[in-house]
Protein backbone atom coordinates (compact mmCIF):
# COMPACT_ATOMS: atom_id res chain seq x y z
CA UNK A 1 0.00 0.00 0.00
CA UNK A 2 1.27 3.48 -0.62
CA UNK A 3 1.27 5.78 2.36
CA UNK A 4 -0.59 8.66 1.13
CA UNK A 5 1.34 12.62 2.08
CA UNK A 6 -1.04 12.93 4.91
CA UNK A 7 2.31 13.40 8.04
CA UNK A 8 2.63 11.32 10.64
CA UNK A 9 2.39 12.90 13.76
CA UNK A 10 5.03 11.90 16.45
CA UNK A 11 3.49 13.05 19.29
CA UNK A 12 2.18 10.69 21.73
CA UNK A 13 -1.40 11.01 22.15
CA UNK A 14 -3.93 9.78 24.74
CA UNK A 15 -7.80 9.81 25.25
CA UNK A 16 -10.32 8.38 27.13
CA UNK A 17 -11.30 4.96 25.07
CA UNK A 18 -14.55 3.82 27.02
CA UNK A 19 -17.65 5.60 27.03
CA UNK A 20 -18.48 8.96 28.94
CA UNK A 21 -20.41 8.56 32.41
CA UNK A 22 -20.03 6.11 35.25
CA UNK A 23 -19.36 2.80 34.61
CA UNK A 24 -17.18 -0.42 35.78
CA UNK A 25 -14.34 0.32 34.29
CA UNK A 26 -12.73 3.76 32.97
CA UNK A 27 -10.11 3.17 30.03
CA UNK A 28 -6.90 5.55 29.04
CA UNK A 29 -5.60 4.77 26.16
CA UNK A 30 -1.79 6.52 24.87
CA UNK A 31 -0.15 6.05 22.04
CA UNK A 32 3.27 7.00 20.85
CA UNK A 33 7.28 7.00 21.40
CA UNK A 34 6.51 8.29 25.39
CA UNK A 35 4.07 5.29 25.91
CA UNK A 36 6.42 3.24 28.02
CA UNK A 37 7.43 6.35 30.07
CA UNK A 38 4.29 7.52 30.69
CA UNK A 39 3.44 4.05 31.94
CA UNK A 40 6.43 4.23 34.22
CA UNK A 41 6.04 7.60 35.78
CA UNK A 42 2.13 6.60 36.32
CA UNK A 43 2.66 3.56 38.38
CA UNK A 44 5.68 3.87 39.25
CA UNK A 45 6.76 0.39 37.99
CA UNK A 46 8.59 -1.21 35.05
CA UNK A 47 6.16 -2.45 31.95
CA UNK A 48 5.84 -5.53 30.66
CA UNK A 49 4.73 -6.61 27.31
CA UNK A 50 1.42 -8.00 26.73
CA UNK A 51 1.02 -9.10 30.76
CA UNK A 52 -1.60 -7.06 32.66
CA UNK A 53 0.32 -5.57 35.92
CA UNK A 54 -1.83 -4.64 38.88
CA UNK A 55 -0.60 -0.72 39.76
CA UNK A 56 -1.63 2.35 41.48
CA UNK A 57 -1.90 5.35 39.13
CA UNK A 58 -0.40 8.19 40.62
CA UNK A 59 0.09 12.15 39.96
CA UNK A 60 3.57 13.56 38.69
CA UNK A 61 3.11 15.10 42.97
CA UNK A 62 2.68 11.42 43.94
CA UNK A 63 -1.13 11.87 45.07
CA UNK A 64 -2.88 8.60 43.89
CA UNK A 65 -5.73 8.62 41.56
CA UNK A 66 -6.92 5.18 41.49
CA UNK A 67 -5.48 1.70 41.29
CA UNK A 68 -6.12 -0.91 38.13
CA UNK A 69 -4.48 -2.25 35.61
CA UNK A 70 -1.59 -1.29 33.37
CA UNK A 71 -0.92 -2.94 30.11
CA UNK A 72 1.51 -2.66 27.20
CA UNK A 73 1.46 -3.66 23.60
CA UNK A 74 5.31 -2.85 21.67
CA UNK A 75 5.25 -1.33 18.50
CA UNK A 76 4.88 -2.30 15.70
CA UNK A 77 2.73 -4.90 17.08
CA UNK A 78 -0.38 -2.74 17.96
CA UNK A 79 -2.99 -1.88 17.11
CA UNK A 80 -1.79 1.64 15.83
CA UNK A 81 1.82 0.59 14.87
CA UNK A 82 3.40 2.88 17.58
CA UNK A 83 3.62 1.83 21.30
CA UNK A 84 0.32 1.72 23.35
CA UNK A 85 -0.32 1.79 27.15
CA UNK A 86 -3.74 1.25 28.62
CA UNK A 87 -4.92 1.84 32.15
CA UNK A 88 -7.96 0.51 33.28
CA UNK A 89 -9.23 1.53 36.11
CA UNK A 90 -12.78 2.14 37.57
CA UNK A 91 -15.22 4.05 35.59
CA UNK A 92 -16.77 7.66 36.89
CA UNK A 93 -16.66 10.82 35.01
CA UNK A 94 -14.25 12.13 37.50
CA UNK A 95 -11.46 9.82 38.49
CA UNK A 96 -11.40 8.77 34.15
CA UNK A 97 -10.52 12.66 33.95
CA UNK A 98 -7.60 12.43 36.97
CA UNK A 99 -6.13 9.92 34.75
CA UNK A 100 -6.55 11.32 31.71
CA UNK A 101 -4.94 14.61 33.02
CA UNK A 102 -2.09 12.87 34.49
CA UNK A 103 -0.63 10.84 31.30
CA UNK A 104 -1.45 14.83 29.85
CA UNK A 105 0.95 15.78 32.62
CA UNK A 106 3.76 13.17 31.82
CA UNK A 107 3.78 14.25 28.13
CA UNK A 108 1.08 13.32 26.32
CA UNK A 109 -1.50 15.20 24.63
CA UNK A 110 -4.84 14.61 23.76
CA UNK A 111 -5.78 12.82 21.15
CA UNK A 112 -7.93 14.21 18.03
CA UNK A 113 -11.15 12.01 17.23
CA UNK A 114 -10.06 9.25 15.21
CA UNK A 115 -6.20 9.66 15.63
CA UNK A 116 -5.88 6.36 16.98
CA UNK A 117 -7.58 4.68 13.38
CA UNK A 118 -5.70 7.64 11.75
CA UNK A 119 -2.37 6.25 12.85
CA UNK A 120 -3.15 3.19 12.03
CA UNK A 121 -3.85 3.48 8.72
CA UNK A 122 -0.78 5.75 8.47
CA UNK A 123 1.19 3.17 9.72
CA UNK A 124 0.27 0.44 7.46
CA UNK A 125 -1.89 -1.61 10.45
CA UNK A 126 -5.08 -1.12 8.27
CA UNK A 127 -6.20 0.39 5.36
CA UNK A 128 -9.05 3.24 4.87
CA UNK A 129 -11.96 0.50 4.14
CA UNK A 130 -10.74 -1.39 7.13
CA UNK A 131 -10.37 1.48 9.49
CA UNK A 132 -14.17 3.11 8.30
CA UNK A 133 -15.56 -0.71 8.68
CA UNK A 134 -14.55 0.28 12.70
CA UNK A 135 -16.14 3.30 12.76
CA UNK A 136 -19.45 1.40 11.24
CA UNK A 137 -18.66 -1.70 13.72
CA UNK A 138 -18.91 0.71 16.60
CA UNK A 139 -22.04 2.39 14.79
CA UNK A 140 -23.96 -0.46 13.48
CA UNK A 141 -27.77 -0.29 13.68
CA UNK A 142 -28.14 -4.00 13.73
CA UNK A 143 -26.82 -7.09 14.23
CA UNK A 144 -26.41 -7.99 10.55
CA UNK A 145 -24.98 -4.78 9.97
CA UNK A 146 -22.43 -5.39 12.99
CA UNK A 147 -21.41 -8.57 11.02
CA UNK A 148 -20.80 -7.07 7.40
CA UNK A 149 -18.72 -4.24 9.21
CA UNK A 150 -16.72 -6.98 11.14
CA UNK A 151 -16.15 -8.51 7.19
CA UNK A 152 -15.17 -5.03 6.51
CA UNK A 153 -12.38 -4.66 9.45
CA UNK A 154 -11.26 -8.19 8.31
CA UNK A 155 -10.64 -6.95 5.10
CA UNK A 156 -13.24 -8.57 2.92
CA UNK A 157 -14.63 -5.36 0.78
CA UNK A 158 -10.35 -4.35 0.65
CA UNK A 159 -9.77 -8.17 -1.38
CA UNK A 160 -12.48 -7.62 -3.48
CA UNK A 161 -11.40 -3.93 -4.63
CA UNK A 162 -7.28 -5.21 -4.59
CA UNK A 163 -8.43 -8.09 -6.45
CA UNK A 164 -9.80 -5.78 -9.45
CA UNK A 165 -7.20 -3.73 -8.94
CA UNK A 166 -4.63 -6.39 -9.36
CA UNK A 167 -6.67 -6.93 -12.59
CA UNK A 168 -6.26 -3.60 -13.72
CA UNK A 169 -2.48 -4.04 -13.06
CA UNK A 170 -1.83 -7.01 -15.40
CA UNK A 171 -4.27 -5.60 -18.05
CA UNK A 172 -1.70 -2.02 -17.73
CA UNK A 173 1.87 -4.43 -17.73
CA UNK A 174 0.05 -6.27 -21.02
CA UNK A 175 -0.49 -3.40 -22.92
CA UNK A 176 3.12 -1.78 -21.92
CA UNK A 177 4.11 -4.61 -23.17
CA UNK A 178 2.84 -4.03 -26.80
CA UNK A 179 3.47 -0.48 -26.60
CA UNK A 180 7.69 -1.12 -25.76
CA UNK A 181 8.05 -4.42 -28.44
CA UNK A 182 6.18 -2.99 -31.39
CA UNK A 183 8.21 -5.43 -33.81
CA UNK A 184 6.59 -8.45 -32.18
CA UNK A 185 4.53 -10.67 -34.91
CA UNK A 186 2.07 -10.75 -32.61
CA UNK A 187 -0.38 -7.65 -32.46
CA UNK A 188 -0.96 -7.79 -28.70
CA UNK A 189 -3.73 -4.96 -28.72
CA UNK A 190 -5.54 -6.47 -32.05
CA UNK A 191 -6.17 -10.08 -29.75
CA UNK A 192 -9.69 -10.82 -28.57
CA UNK A 193 -8.14 -11.39 -25.05
CA UNK A 194 -7.68 -7.79 -24.03
CA UNK A 195 -11.57 -7.31 -24.78
CA UNK A 196 -12.81 -10.35 -23.23
CA UNK A 197 -10.85 -8.75 -20.33
CA UNK A 198 -11.86 -5.33 -20.60
CA UNK A 199 -15.61 -6.47 -20.53
CA UNK A 200 -15.35 -9.10 -17.64
CA UNK A 201 -13.67 -6.68 -15.43
CA UNK A 202 -16.52 -4.05 -16.11
CA UNK A 203 -18.86 -6.51 -15.07
CA UNK A 204 -16.95 -7.55 -11.95
CA UNK A 205 -16.91 -3.84 -11.04
CA UNK A 206 -20.88 -3.46 -11.61
CA UNK A 207 -21.05 -6.20 -9.49
CA UNK A 208 -19.13 -4.72 -6.66
CA UNK A 209 -20.75 -1.49 -7.32
CA UNK A 210 -24.20 -3.59 -6.55
CA UNK A 211 -23.17 -5.25 -3.02
CA UNK A 212 -21.17 -1.43 -1.88
CA UNK A 213 -24.59 0.25 -2.06
CA UNK A 214 -26.52 -2.53 -0.25
CA UNK A 215 -23.36 -2.44 2.30
CA UNK A 216 -23.86 1.47 2.44
CA UNK A 217 -27.71 0.99 3.03
CA UNK A 218 -27.01 -1.48 5.96
CA UNK A 219 -24.16 0.36 7.55
CA UNK A 220 -26.39 3.91 7.48
CA UNK A 221 -30.19 2.89 7.35
CA UNK A 222 -32.11 3.55 4.50
CA UNK A 223 -33.97 6.92 4.61
CA UNK A 224 -37.75 6.54 4.13
CA UNK A 225 -40.02 9.40 3.44
CA UNK A 226 -44.09 9.33 3.23
CA UNK A 227 -45.41 12.31 2.20
CA UNK A 228 -48.93 13.04 0.58
CA UNK A 229 -52.22 14.82 1.44
CA UNK A 230 -53.19 15.61 5.01
CA UNK A 231 -55.44 12.63 6.43
CA UNK A 232 -54.60 10.76 3.54
CA UNK A 233 -53.14 8.12 6.23
CA UNK A 234 -49.62 8.72 6.46
CA UNK A 235 -49.13 8.66 10.52
CA UNK A 236 -51.15 5.12 10.52
CA UNK A 237 -49.10 3.43 8.27
CA UNK A 238 -45.99 4.52 9.85
CA UNK A 239 -47.29 3.01 12.90
CA UNK A 240 -48.51 -0.17 10.84
CA UNK A 241 -44.92 -0.26 9.40
CA UNK A 242 -42.98 0.10 13.10
CA UNK A 243 -45.73 -2.01 14.70
CA UNK A 244 -46.34 0.80 17.39
CA UNK A 245 -47.92 3.98 18.07
CA UNK A 246 -45.06 6.22 17.40
CA UNK A 247 -47.55 8.62 15.79
CA UNK A 248 -50.89 10.91 16.68
CA UNK A 249 -53.63 9.54 14.65
CA UNK A 250 -56.37 12.11 14.39
CA UNK A 251 -59.42 12.94 12.01
CA UNK A 252 -58.02 16.07 12.11
CA UNK A 253 -56.14 17.56 8.82
CA UNK A 254 -52.79 18.79 10.21
CA UNK A 255 -52.22 16.65 13.09
CA UNK A 256 -48.71 16.03 12.13
CA UNK A 257 -46.63 19.04 11.94
CA UNK A 258 -43.29 18.14 12.61
CA UNK A 259 -41.07 15.33 11.50
CA UNK A 260 -41.71 11.76 13.28
CA UNK A 261 -38.75 9.81 12.64
CA UNK A 262 -38.88 6.09 13.89
CA UNK A 263 -36.01 3.27 13.64
CA UNK A 264 -37.04 0.03 12.47
CA UNK A 265 -35.59 -2.77 10.67
CA UNK A 266 -37.06 -5.01 7.81
CA UNK A 267 -35.89 -8.15 6.92
CA UNK A 268 -32.66 -7.21 8.29
CA UNK A 269 -32.01 -3.60 6.71
CA UNK A 270 -32.14 -0.86 8.95
CA UNK A 271 -34.70 1.88 8.08
CA UNK A 272 -35.34 5.56 8.98
CA UNK A 273 -39.04 6.21 8.72
CA UNK A 274 -40.21 9.95 8.66
CA UNK A 275 -43.71 10.66 8.74
CA UNK A 276 -44.23 14.56 7.18
CA UNK A 277 -46.66 17.27 7.81
CA UNK A 278 -49.59 16.77 5.41
CA UNK A 279 -48.63 19.24 1.92
CA UNK A 280 -51.26 21.91 1.29
CA UNK A 281 -52.15 25.50 1.24
CA UNK A 282 -50.85 26.00 5.41
CA UNK A 283 -53.37 27.35 7.58
CA UNK A 284 -50.83 28.90 9.84
CA UNK A 285 -47.40 29.58 9.43
CA UNK A 286 -46.42 26.46 12.56
CA UNK A 287 -48.34 23.85 9.59
CA UNK A 288 -46.08 26.16 6.77
CA UNK A 289 -42.64 25.72 8.53
CA UNK A 290 -43.57 21.56 9.05
CA UNK A 291 -44.41 21.45 5.24
CA UNK A 292 -41.17 23.25 4.29
CA UNK A 293 -39.62 20.30 6.88
CA UNK A 294 -41.13 18.13 4.88
CA UNK A 295 -39.88 19.12 1.39
CA UNK A 296 -36.47 19.16 3.23
CA UNK A 297 -36.86 15.08 4.28
CA UNK A 298 -38.34 14.24 0.80
CA UNK A 299 -35.05 15.97 -1.22
CA UNK A 300 -32.84 13.49 1.27
CA UNK A 301 -34.99 10.37 0.83
CA UNK A 302 -33.82 7.11 -0.51
CA UNK A 303 -37.85 6.60 -0.97
CA UNK A 304 -40.62 8.30 -1.36
CA UNK A 305 -43.62 6.41 -0.18
CA UNK A 306 -46.54 9.55 -1.84
CA UNK A 307 -49.56 7.95 0.35
CA UNK A 308 -53.02 8.67 -1.35
CA UNK A 309 -56.81 8.23 0.22
CA UNK A 310 -58.01 5.94 -2.23
CA UNK A 311 -61.57 6.35 -0.62
CA UNK A 312 -61.49 10.04 -1.45
CA UNK A 313 -60.52 9.61 -5.26
CA UNK A 314 -57.37 10.91 -6.88
CA UNK A 315 -56.31 13.86 -5.07
CA UNK A 316 -52.61 14.05 -5.27
CA UNK A 317 -52.54 17.23 -7.20
CA UNK A 318 -50.88 19.07 -3.93
CA UNK A 319 -48.62 16.54 -3.75
CA UNK A 320 -47.20 15.81 -6.67
CA UNK A 321 -45.95 20.03 -6.60
CA UNK A 322 -43.27 18.78 -4.82
CA UNK A 323 -41.90 16.06 -7.11
CA UNK A 324 -40.06 18.18 -9.32
CA UNK A 325 -37.28 18.23 -5.97
CA UNK A 326 -37.49 14.37 -6.04
CA UNK A 327 -37.35 13.80 -9.69
CA UNK A 328 -34.38 11.03 -9.27
CA UNK A 329 -35.72 9.09 -6.23
CA UNK A 330 -37.50 6.03 -6.41
CA UNK A 331 -41.37 6.89 -4.99
CA UNK A 332 -44.21 4.05 -3.95
CA UNK A 333 -47.38 5.24 -4.28
CA UNK A 334 -49.76 3.41 -1.90
CA UNK A 335 -53.47 4.02 -2.26
CA UNK A 336 -54.71 3.82 1.42
CA UNK A 337 -57.93 3.10 2.81
CA UNK A 338 -58.67 -0.08 0.63
CA UNK A 339 -61.06 -1.02 3.60
CA UNK A 340 -63.36 1.69 2.72
CA UNK A 341 -62.54 2.08 -1.23
CA UNK A 342 -63.04 -1.80 -1.93
CA UNK A 343 -59.92 -2.19 -3.92
CA UNK A 344 -57.89 -5.74 -3.51
CA UNK A 345 -54.50 -5.43 -1.70
CA UNK A 346 -51.04 -5.18 -3.18
CA UNK A 347 -49.64 -4.11 -6.31
CA UNK A 348 -51.55 -2.02 -8.43
CA UNK A 349 -50.97 -2.02 -12.28
CA UNK A 350 -50.54 1.63 -13.64
CA UNK A 351 -51.04 2.27 -17.54
CA UNK A 352 -48.11 3.88 -19.62
CA UNK A 353 -49.97 7.45 -19.65
CA UNK A 354 -50.33 6.85 -15.81
CA UNK A 355 -46.59 6.70 -15.59
CA UNK A 356 -46.08 9.83 -17.71
CA UNK A 357 -48.20 11.93 -15.64
CA UNK A 358 -46.45 10.75 -12.51
CA UNK A 359 -42.82 12.58 -13.56
CA UNK A 360 -39.58 11.80 -14.28
CA UNK A 361 -38.77 9.78 -10.90
CA UNK A 362 -36.38 6.71 -11.69
CA UNK A 363 -38.45 4.04 -10.43
CA UNK A 364 -42.68 4.42 -9.76
CA UNK A 365 -44.84 1.59 -7.66
CA UNK A 366 -47.94 1.68 -6.56
CA UNK A 367 -49.57 -0.56 -3.73
CA UNK A 368 -52.77 -0.91 -2.27
CA UNK A 369 -53.12 -1.21 1.56
CA UNK A 370 -54.77 -0.57 4.39
CA UNK A 371 -53.03 1.28 7.39
CA UNK A 372 -56.43 0.43 9.31
CA UNK A 373 -56.64 -3.55 8.92
CA UNK A 374 -52.69 -3.80 7.41
CA UNK A 375 -54.27 -5.61 4.28
CA UNK A 376 -51.32 -5.11 1.22
CA UNK A 377 -48.43 -4.07 4.04
CA UNK A 378 -46.34 -7.06 2.76
CA UNK A 379 -46.41 -5.98 -0.73
CA UNK A 380 -45.49 -2.80 0.85
CA UNK A 381 -42.63 -4.17 2.60
CA UNK A 382 -41.68 -5.88 -0.39
CA UNK A 383 -41.80 -3.07 -2.72
CA UNK A 384 -39.60 -0.86 -0.45
CA UNK A 385 -37.39 -3.95 0.32
CA UNK A 386 -36.68 -3.94 -3.63
CA UNK A 387 -36.31 -0.60 -4.79
CA UNK A 388 -33.06 -0.77 -2.52
CA UNK A 389 -32.03 -3.34 -3.78
CA UNK A 390 -33.13 -6.42 -1.77
CA UNK A 391 -35.01 -9.33 -1.99
CA UNK A 392 -37.80 -10.91 0.03
CA UNK A 393 -35.31 -12.96 1.68
CA UNK A 394 -33.06 -12.74 4.84
CA UNK A 395 -30.46 -10.24 3.87
CA UNK A 396 -27.19 -10.81 4.17
CA UNK A 397 -23.96 -8.86 2.23
CA UNK A 398 -20.86 -9.34 2.33
CA UNK A 399 -19.37 -6.36 3.79
CA UNK A 400 -20.29 -2.79 4.83
CA UNK A 401 -20.12 0.30 2.56
CA UNK A 402 -19.84 3.69 2.41
CA UNK A 403 -21.42 5.83 0.18
CA UNK A 404 -17.90 7.30 -0.88
CA UNK A 405 -17.22 3.90 -1.57
CA UNK A 406 -20.10 3.81 -3.98
CA UNK A 407 -18.86 6.87 -5.13
CA UNK A 408 -15.42 5.94 -5.79
CA UNK A 409 -16.38 2.55 -7.85
CA UNK A 410 -18.91 4.58 -10.21
CA UNK A 411 -16.34 7.02 -10.82
CA UNK A 412 -13.83 4.14 -11.86
CA UNK A 413 -16.66 2.05 -13.67
CA UNK A 414 -17.59 4.98 -15.87
CA UNK A 415 -14.17 5.55 -16.47
CA UNK A 416 -13.97 1.68 -17.55
CA UNK A 417 -16.95 2.18 -19.82
CA UNK A 418 -15.07 5.22 -21.63
CA UNK A 419 -11.70 3.28 -22.08
CA UNK A 420 -13.37 0.29 -23.05
CA UNK A 421 -15.48 2.50 -25.82
CA UNK A 422 -12.30 4.16 -26.46
CA UNK A 423 -10.11 1.22 -27.29
CA UNK A 424 -12.59 -0.55 -29.40
CA UNK A 425 -12.99 3.11 -31.59
CA UNK A 426 -9.35 3.62 -32.12
CA UNK A 427 -7.27 0.54 -30.69
CA UNK A 428 -4.15 3.18 -29.51
CA UNK A 429 -2.66 1.45 -27.02
CA UNK A 430 -0.92 4.70 -26.06
CA UNK A 431 -4.80 5.82 -25.02
CA UNK A 432 -5.78 2.70 -23.45
CA UNK A 433 -2.60 2.91 -20.88
CA UNK A 434 -3.16 6.03 -19.46
CA UNK A 435 -7.12 5.35 -19.37
CA UNK A 436 -6.43 1.94 -17.36
CA UNK A 437 -3.94 4.25 -15.08
CA UNK A 438 -7.86 6.82 -14.53
CA UNK A 439 -9.85 3.39 -13.67
CA UNK A 440 -7.55 2.42 -11.56
CA UNK A 441 -6.48 5.63 -9.41
CA UNK A 442 -10.37 5.82 -9.04
CA UNK A 443 -10.26 2.12 -7.52
CA UNK A 444 -7.36 2.97 -5.55
CA UNK A 445 -9.46 5.80 -3.92
CA UNK A 446 -11.74 3.25 -2.05
CA UNK A 447 -8.92 2.04 0.20
CA UNK A 448 -6.97 4.59 0.65
CA UNK A 449 -3.97 3.77 -1.55
CA UNK A 450 -4.11 6.81 -3.36
CA UNK A 451 -6.22 9.93 -2.14
CA UNK A 452 -6.11 13.41 -0.98
CA UNK A 453 -5.18 14.42 2.90
CA UNK A 454 -7.92 17.05 2.95
CA UNK A 455 -10.11 13.69 2.19
CA UNK A 456 -8.28 11.91 5.38
CA UNK A 457 -9.37 14.27 7.70
CA UNK A 458 -12.65 14.57 7.45
CA UNK A 459 -13.16 10.56 7.76
CA UNK A 460 -11.34 10.21 10.73
CA UNK A 461 -12.66 13.22 12.14
CA UNK A 462 -15.92 11.64 12.26
CA UNK A 463 -14.49 8.59 14.56
CA UNK A 464 -15.13 9.02 18.12
CA UNK A 465 -12.47 10.26 20.62
CA UNK A 466 -10.14 7.14 21.71
CA UNK A 467 -10.54 5.25 18.73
Amino acid sequence: MTVPSRALDHDTIAAIATPAGRGGIGIIRVSGPKAWYIAEQLTQKSPTTGQPIFSRFVTPEGEVIDEGLMLMFKGPASFTGEDIAEFHGHGGTVVTNLLLGACLSFGARLARPGEFSERAFLNDKLDLAQAEGLADLIDAPNQQAARQAAASLRGAFSEAVNLLSQQIIELRVFVEAAIDFPEEEVDFLSENKLEVSLRSLEIQLTQLITQARQGAIMSRGAKVVMTGAPNAGKSSLMNQLAKDSVAIVTDIPGTTRDVIRQAISLNGVPLQISDTAGIRKASDAIEQEGINRARAEVDEADIVIEVIDDAAGDNTDETINSRDARAHQPVIRVLNKIDLSHRSPGPVATSSASSEDSGSAAKMTTVAVSATTGLGLSALEHAILSHLGFGDTTIETPFSARERHVICLERASMALSETIQRFEMHQAGELLAEDLRTVHSHLSETTGAFGADDLLGEIFSSFCIGK
